[in-house]
């Protein structure tokens, strides 16, 4: 991966918490009360950190462990409005900021996939494109906050995920030992010990799926739902566009194989 790839994952302690703030969820099994977006979360402390931060799975909060902003978090707290946070901003400040974290956290979860195509040696004569790709998705992300406001990132995202679908199959080749299941539905499929090596799993769902000791070196994982999938003792070593949200809404254990970017989550140690 290359050097910059840290920026590009949460650092809770130069972010205003907005993913506390600006975002929205109702009460589930993900999260113990309602909160609409622009409100803070009850949890949120006067410093934006969180109150029962080591205590979230357990408070009925598990959603919040699962989620990553990409990096946006402390770009838009300390970048996009140069340090000023939205409590003592006023309201049309905390409101634009509300608005624009979303845009940047969709764009650089796009920086995350281009820079990991642009690590794969079977995506080389690809990589022109990607770097002209990953230079406009940074010129996007470095807007004004009105600039970003307005900002409907969804074209680009057509593009960029065009590019991403031909690194995919330049790497896959000669790799792929099954048919591809793009956007196939495989809730709670019974794929324990599954050759799934180099197979496309693009948009895949794969909630609560039993992937135990499944070889997934090379698949293509780029927006399959892995919630409550089981991975334990799975290799997905080289696994394709695989994120950290990904994994955090999975489930695994100590013999569970993942891609060097990427962390094994602390609640994969705790018991079910």
């Amino acid at each position: 991966m290359p050097d910059h790839i840290p920026l590009l994952g949460a650092d809770c302690a130069n972010c205003f918490g907005l993913c506390c703030v600006a975002l929205p969820f109702a009460r589930s099994a993900d999260f113990a009360h309602d909160k609409p977006a622009g409100k803070p979360c009850g949890n949120l402390r006067e410093d934006h950190a969180c109150g029962i931060h080591t205590e979230l799975r357990a408070k009925g909060y598990a959603g919040c462990t699962v989620y990553d902003c990409f990096g946006a978090g402390q770009r838009v707290s300390q970048v996009t409005f140069g340090g000023r946070d939205w409590r003592t901003g006023g309201k049309k400040h905390a409101r634009l900021m509300f608005e624009v974290f979303p845009v940047v956290r969709r764009l650089h979860e796009l920086l995350w996939y281009l820079t990991e195509a642009l690590g794969l040696d079977a995506a080389r004569p690809l990589h022109p494109e990607l770097r002209r790709a990953l230079e406009e998705t940074e010129r996007l992300a470095a807007q004004k906050p009105e600039e970003l406001a307005t900002l409907d990132p969804a074209a680009h995202w057509h593009d960029v995920a065009e590019l991403l679908l031909q690194v995919s199959e330049s790497a896959r080749r000669g790799r792929k030992k099954g048919r591809d299941r793009r956007g196939a539905d495989l809730a709670g499929a019974k794929l324990r010990g599954a050759d799934l090596r180099g197979i496309s799993l693009r948009g895949a769902c794969l909630i609560a799926a039993d992937l135990t000791g499944a070889d997934l070196r090379h698949a293509d994982l780029i927006g399959a739902d892995l919630r409550g999938a089981d991975l334990t003792e799975a290799d997905l070593t080289g696994a394709l566009f695989l994120t950290q949200p990904q994994v955090n809404a999975a489930r695994g254990g100590a013999g569970t194989r993942l891609p060097g970017s990427l962390v094994r989550p602390v609640h994969w140690a705790a018991p079910r």
